[in-house]
């Protein structure tokens, strides 16, 4: 069961529990600094600074989450058990209006979000960990990310969409403006909290692959070092890197090009949402399709290269209208559905060869690395979206953006963000690990588990020198 075949509830039990972070994740990113200035009347540098702590905190935490939860003290399963009240009772502590603004505002917010974000990546690398434990089947680990991707959809509307509405039909009820968000985290948290629970009791029983293997080494840094050096592990980093620039700088653009290019009300963000999803909905088992039948490399490259050719087609035939805002939207949802369809089964592939490397399984650290990359990649790009936008002269006090501007806008979304797709796609070509090969590792992973002679040869790309010579039997053929 922990190497082979699940059943299904148990990979849709699992797989829902991407539901907990997203519904958080989306409601925050999308409407906690609007919350902030807007309910709570807080001035918007320290909103914004209230958001960067925050942030800046939750990437620091990844990787000491990620350490601790590969130590035999910490169990994944019972993380995700006791992160998820505090989660959610600091989630909903983060939209309570609290009266008066001012310093006692700043630290309460301040310290309410960063002790939400600390049990959110408690819950999350512990979570996303799991992936790796439950199975080492190539393909059942693309099937149940390619189900978790398609089941996001609907959490990414659940977070970044049914707030807001929630919010309007409370007041038009009577109901204060203050409360009516407070509600409307309580009700978020809620969901979070039952998909919680639903992946717990769905891997409790589950024999995890881990608990028959050597425990994380207890220096921290040795531990991240020896991931870094594996030999799959830096073109894999750069198609993180590149492809979360290119998500921020999309999602950030969005409402210019809807505003400043298409001369659309920025209310018009939640048509072109509802395209994304749709894009997600479409080409999330498009993707999965292609990966079990060839590998998830070839998907990705597959469904990168539709994208690119995607926005370089929008350039050609101008955002104008809304047809044309949803048309990109289904775009970006290509790239957008392959990426988080895969992107933690790509981490997985690492749990095996740093097995085969190192002699240690640290599903936690390896999980933990490529989150804190996303979080950089994503900072990255917000800060570029800035400089671009000054670059083409954008002008906040202008009603109406000069037309050297209005192109640079569109050609952010589209040139640019179609040569960053195939940089990314030019990274994961570069990514040694196909199912062929890593059917192969498995195979030699078993063998020296039981004493017993293996090959590696065939393996070079993914383990370099680092398992040379290494057999603790004499060498069979290669498999």
């Amino acid at each position: 069961m922990a190497s082979g075949q699940l059943k299904f509830s148990q990979k849709l039990g699992y797989a829902s529990g991407i539901v907990s972070e997203s519904v958080l994740y989306n409601m925050f990113y999308t409407y906690f600094i609007i919350f902030l200035t807007d309910v709570a009347f807080l001035n918007p540098a320290l909103a914004g600074t209230i958001s960067l702590i925050s942030v800046l905190w939750d990437g620091v935490t990844d990787p000491l989450i990620g350490h601790y939860a590969d130590r035999k003290e910490g169990r994944k399963k019972k993380f995700l058990i006791f992160s998820a009240l505090p989660m959610a009772l600091f989630f909903v502590l983060s939209f309570q209006k609290i009266n008066g603004g001012g310093v006692g505002a700043f630290f309460y917010y301040t310290l309410a979000a960063m002790v939400f974000w600390l049990f959110y990546t408690s819950y999350t690398i512990p979570y996303y960990a799991l992936g790796a434990e439950i199975t080492r089947d190539y393909d059942e680990r693309t099937k149940i990310r390619g189900l978790s991707g398609f089941i996001n959809s609907f959490a990414i509307f659940i977070g970044a969409a049914l707030p807001t509405l929630l919010v309007g039909a409370l007041m038009g009820r009577g109901v204060s403006e203050g409360r009516a968000w407070s509600f409307s985290a309580l009700l978020v948290a809620s969901i979070a909290v039952i998909f919680v629970l639903i992946t717990f009791f769905s891997v409790r029983k589950i024999k995890l692959i881990r608990s028959e293997t050597q425990e994380s080494r207890d220096n921290i840094l040795q531990n991240y070092l020896e991931i870094v050096r594996l030999k799959p592990f830096k073109p894999f980093m750069a198609y993180i890197v590149f492809y979360m620039v290119s998500s921020s700088i999309s999602q950030a653009n969005l409402l210019y090009i809807i505003q400043y290019r298409a001369g659309l009300s920025p209310d018009f963000i939640g048509v072109a949402l509802a395209g994304l999803i749709c894009g997600f909905l479409i080409f999330t088992p498009i993707t999965t399709l292609i990966a079990t039948k060839t590998d998830r490399r070839t998907a990705i490259m597959v469904m990168f290269a539709l994208s690119s050719l995607g926005m370089v087609g929008m350039k050609f035939i101008g955002i104008n209208s809304e047809v044309e805002i949803i048309a990109l939207s289904l775009i970006t949802g290509i790239s957008a559905a392959a990426f988080w369809g895969t992107f933690y089964s790509f981490a997985y592939d690492l749990v095996e060869i740093d097995e085969m490397v190192n002699g240690i399984r640290r599903e936690g650290a390896i999980t933990a690395l490529p989150q804190f990359l996303q979080k950089f990649g994503a900072a990255l790009g917000l800060w570029l979206e800035g400089l671009f936008l000054a670059a083409v002269g954008y002008n906040a006090s202008l009603p109406v953006q000069e037309q050297r501007t209005m192109a640079g806008i569109e050609n952010i979304s589209t040139l640019f963000l179609a040569a960053l797709a195939v940089i990314a796609m030019g990274a994961m070509f570069l990514y040694p690990v196909t199912k062929k090969r890593f059917n192969l590792l498995e195979k030699a992973l078993e063998n020296k588990k039981k004493g017993e002679g293996y090959s590696l040869k065939g393996l070079e790309a993914l383990l370099g020198n680092a398992e040379s010579g290494s057999s603790s039997a004499p060498a069979e053929e290669p498999v």
